[in-house]
C-alpha cells in the first residue's frame, strides 16, 4: 500500500511540474498577444456563456423553434450542473493560479478551502463550462458538433496561455463538463424531450 502510494504521488508530482512547465513554454511574452489571448479565453467565463444560452432560448422562442430552444434549455442546464460540479471541487483544493505562482511548489494541488481567486486554479470553470455548452449544442445539432465542440476545445485550451490554468486543470474541467452534459442528455432521453424516436 506504501508502495502504491508513493506512486501515485511521484506520478502527482510530474504531472504538475510537466504542468508549470508547459505554461513557461507556450505563455507569450508580448503583453498584446496576452490581452487577446486573455480576451478570447474570456468568453469562457459565466456570464457570456449564459448570455449565449439565453440568447438560443429566446431565438428559438422568438421563432417558435421547438428544437433550438430545447437546445439552449439543454445548454444552460449542462453549463449550470458543471459550475456546479466544479465548484465542489474548487472548495476543496487548493492550487496557485500560474500567474500568481510565487513559490517553487505554488503549482502543487493540496487539499484546501481557500476562496481566493489566485488560489482555486483546480479545476478550469472556463473549460467546465464551454465543453459542456458546446457538446450540449452538438448533442441537439449533430451536423454541427465538431464546430462546436472544437470551438468549446479552444477556448479550454487557451487557459494554458493566458497563464489562467494548467493543462492538467483544463482536462479535468473538460472532463467535468462533458461528463454533466451526459447527464443532462440522459435526463432529456428519460422525459422524453429529446425529440428521437424511440426504438421498439
Amino acid at each position: 500500500m506504501e508502495k502504491l502510494s508513493a506512486l501515485l504521488e511521484n506520478t502527482a508530482e510530474t504531472i504538475e511540474d510537466a504542468d508549470a512547465a508547459l505554461v513557461e513554454k507556450v505563455a507569450p511574452s508580448d503583453k498584446a498577444a496576452v490581452q487577446a489571448l486573455s480576451l478570447i479565453g474570456e468568453i469562457g467565463d459565466q456570464p457570456p456563456m449564459r448570455a449565449l444560452c439565453a440568447s438560443i432560448i429566446i431565438f428559438g422562442l422568438i421563432r417558435r423553434d421547438a428544437k433550438l430552444t430545447l437546445a439552449g434549455v439543454r445548454m444552460l442546464t449542462a453549463h449550470t450542473i458543471a459550475t456546479k460540479a466544479k465548484n465542489v471541487l474548487k472548495k476543496r483544493v487548493d492550487r496557485v493560479r500560474p500567474d500568481a505562482r510565487e513559490g517553487e511548489d505554488d503549482h502543487r494541488v493540496k487539499a484546501g478551502v481557500s476562496a481566493s481567486h489566485d488560489e482555486t486554479s483546480f479545476p478550469s470553470g472556463h473549460s467546465a463550462g464551454a465543453l459542456a455548452v458546446g457538446a450540449a449544442f452538438g448533442r441537439a445539432f449533430p451536423e454541427h458538433k465538431a464546430v462546436a465542440v472544437g470551438s468549446a476545445t479552444a477556448i479550454a485550451l487557451l487557459q494554458v496561455p493566458r497563464r489562467s490554468h494548467y493543462l492538467s486543470d483544463v482536462i479535468v474541467g473538460s472532463a467535468i463538463g462533458l461528463v454533466c452534459e451526459g447527464v443532462v442528455d440522459r435526463l432529456i432521453r428519460g422525459f422524453g424531450l429529446s425529440g428521437r424516436r424511440r426504438r421498439a
